[in-house]
């Protein structure tokens, strides 16, 4: 998701903080300072690498499989039902499991869950046959891991940075650089494989992507992270901070104006989007390019973009952030795509605006990321992760389901193009509501 004021003192994440001294304990000498440990940081970022590459290989190969298999956009959109109902499941669920037991175990047994899935559904059709209800339900189950292990990286990466002395702002730069540069690589790999071995061999690829970022976990992050955040200095919140389970994440959610706004505006793109990354592209891909491979250039084009687009905000586009620049790549990134789909562009057009439409995608989560950064205490990190996840996604299993319908019954172009008129009206948004007017000073405040 595009990743803000909380009423009361602010906490920011990352920063340094002064544990309280147990009586007779000797202060730390003044000037002193932990040293720099910049491997488990970078571990955990490659972790991230392989796990987000993984489910970018799944997103191309698994709707070419179902297209394959049964001929129908409907189908394929039957399969992104099934791939994005879980993350709403996992996403409200596995940030409260995430905080109780702890980000580095939560990483790695989600991982390799993740993995087992992923590589039975080439097994089974390489042995006794895949029936299309047992791959609806291993993308089920896969989806339901996701959210956790993504949730474990994404909320070690304040208390790794300060091993590594990185402000958090540079640690969540880079984080997003590397989700970018996972879903580039990720897809041109999917897409290479499709086009030479096909769509099952793609998936081989994809589990032995979560093996290594299990191991890179396993054997970088420090198991005494967990056991830091349990100690009653720097486990529980700053006075005044919500505690509990799910519910107390989504009241954090629901209290900030700005929050709120972002977390349903990005609910509904993403609708589109899933119908976009599930259906539409595919058919796309398929129908008017002529060649399924092409799908995995597409989403690489993209991601090459939205890599760029991250590393220049993180240079100078932050010094430009706002409610127009936040609207205004909302609209690149959505709003394009969908016209030039519409208007028939072939892959010489198409995969240029796409990457055009990427560096501008690249600069929004940056800029709600390192402010959830900032507002969220440590003690309940992972569950407010997990809401926002999970809210981000809620809508998209019915995207993708009216997504097929629509390519169905009314064709592919007409689709599109009610698609790009949506996201218009949508993206646009903040440059009226209210409630983004704080994003520039929510922003610098993070």
């Amino acid at each position: 998701m595009s990743e803000t004021q909380i009423d009361g003192p602010r906490y920011r994440a990352g920063a340094p903080t002064r544990p309280a001294e147990s009586a007779g304990a000797p202060a730390r000498p003044a000037g002193s300072e932990a040293p720099r440990r910049r491997l488990p940081l970078l571990a955990n970022l490659a972790a991230a690498l392989f796990s987000i590459g993984g489910n970018a290989i799944a997103l191309v190969a698994l709707p070419i499989i179902a297209l394959q298999q049964t001929g129908s956009p409907l189908a394929a959109g039957v399969v992104g039902v099934f791939a994005t109902v879980p993350i709403v499941i996992g996403g409200a669920l596995g940030g409260v499991l995430v905080d109780r037991f702890g980000y580095r175990p939560s990483s790695i047994v989600a991982d390799l869950a993740s993995a087992v899935t992923v590589l039975a559904i080439p097994l089974l059709h390489a042995t006794v046959g895949l029936p299309f209800g047992a791959m609806l339900a291993l993308v089920f189950l896969g989806g339901l891991l996701d959210p956790p292990g993504d949730t474990a990286k994404t909320s070690m990466t304040p208390d790794l940075a300060k091993l590594a002395h990185w402000p958090i702002e540079r640690a969540a730069g880079a984080q997003s650089a590397v989700q970018r540069t996972a879903m580039m690589l990720g897809a041109g790999t999917a897409g290479a494989l499709v086009a030479f071995l096909g769509p099952m061999p793609a998936l081989v690829v994809d589990a032995g992507g979560f093996v290594v970022s299990a191991l890179l976990v396993l054997c970088f992050v420090p198991r005494r992270l967990d056991a830091e955040r349990a100690r009653p200095e720097t486990a529980e919140p700053r006075e005044g901070a919500p505690r509990g389970g799910f519910l107390e994440g989504l009241r954090f959610v629901a209290s900030s104006p700005l929050l709120r706004s972002i977390v349903l505006l990005v609910t509904l793109t993403n609708a589109i989007d899933a119908a976009g990354m599930t259906v539409l592209k595919p058919l796309y891909a398929t129908e008017v390019l002529g060649d399924p491979a092409m799908l995995g250039f597409m989403v690489g084009c993209f991601a090459a973009g939205a890599l760029t687009g991250s590393l220049l905000f993180g240079a100078i586009g932050h010094r430009f952030s706002g409610r127009l620049m936040f609207a205004l790549c909302f609209t690149f990134a959505g709003t394009v795509p969908y016209l030039a789909m519409a208007l028939g562009a072939p892959a010489p057009v198409l995969l240029p605006v796409l990457a055009l439409s990427g560096l501008a995608a690249g600069a929004i989560n940056p800029m709600i990321q390192t402010a959830m950064y900032g507002l969220v205490p440590d003690g309940m990190r992972a569950r407010v992760f997990g809401v926002t996840t999970a809210g981000v996604a809620a809508t998209m299993p019915l995207g993708a389901l009216l997504g097929g319908l629509a390519a169905e019954q009314a064709g592919l172009v007409p689709t599109v193009t009610v698609c790009a008129v949506v996201y218009l009206v949508l993206a646009t948004s903040p440059l009226y509501l209210r409630s983004f007017g704080a994003l520039r000073s929510e922003r610098a405040a993070a």
